[in-house]
């Protein structure tokens, strides 16, 4: 009963979330981040669909006229798989990419809760701890991804689909919460083992929050937004958990 009641209550911390990060002082940790992404993903998208008009170029004058079709059958297909390539590897790029502002931001959010204050912080300090928190995001793949390929390869086994299809979606759903939840975690300097451990304690409100930043980030652009809120919220979820039922 109690998993059930937290499983639901898991989504609220990710609306306060959003309400938060539009408070003042907080939006730059939320805006850098935001530009840097759409300007590198926008930059991707334009050297493939140039490198893919190269291939074009090339390919379409040794097929004979009546294929010339073939191109307008091509281009759907190049669009479907930047598609794919967006959805699998926005999170990990994006989330690279921003995780010295949304260290950060976890940070003041904290602040705000437990009433603290210190000092501003500087685009220097935000560039000192660069290597730190790329070496988290890094711990987070080492984790997913050996998980990942066992499940996916899974999936191809009939009858073991069957279990591993739904398993790969619960996985996913973690994997969101454990993504944003470690951010606070790093900032109070515990190991990403021990948070793991905490999370499984509250394995119910892990999931219920992790399955809306799961579905958000589904939405292109809105996935955008999604980020820095589950940030918030999960700063959030931190704080309050720990200090109702402290590890």
């Amino acid at each position: 009963m109690k998993d059930t009641f937290d499983v639901l209550r898991g989504p609220d911390y990710l609306k306060e979330g959003w309400r938060t990060i539009r408070q003042p002082g907080l939006r730059r940790f939320v805006l850098i981040p935001l530009i840097l992404n759409l300007i590198v993903f926008a930059a991707l998208i334009s050297w493939g669909a140039k490198q893919f008009d190269l291939l074009m170029l090339r390919l379409m004058p040794q097929l004979p006229e009546w294929a010339s079709f073939i191109e307008w059958l091509l281009w759907p297909l190049f669009a479907l798989v930047v598609l794919l390539v967006l959805f699998f590897g926005f999170s990990v790029v994006a989330n690279i990419i921003a995780s010295p502002f949304y260290g950060f931001l976890a940070e003041k959010i904290a602040e705000r809760e437990r009433n603290e204050v210190s000092p501003p912080t500087s685009y220097r300090d935000i560039l000192l701890v660069v290597p730190q928190s790329i070496g988290r995001e890094l711990r987070k793949l080492l984790y997913y991804l050996p998980r990942l390929v066992i499940l996916l390869l899974l999936t191809l086994i009939p009858v073991v689909n069957l279990v591993a299809s739904p398993l790969l979606l619960v996985f996913g759903v973690w994997m969101m919460a454990v993504q944003y939840i470690d951010y606070q975690a790093d900032n109070e300097k515990v190991s990403f083992i021990d948070t793991l451990r905490w999370m499984r304690g509250r394995r119910g409100l892990s999931l219920g929050f992790g399955f809306l930043v799961y579905i958000g980030m589904l939405i292109p652009l809105v996935n955008l937004l999604v980020m820095p809120s589950a940030v918030a919220g999960s700063t959030l979820l931190w704080i309050r958990e720990r200090r109702v039922q402290p590890s």
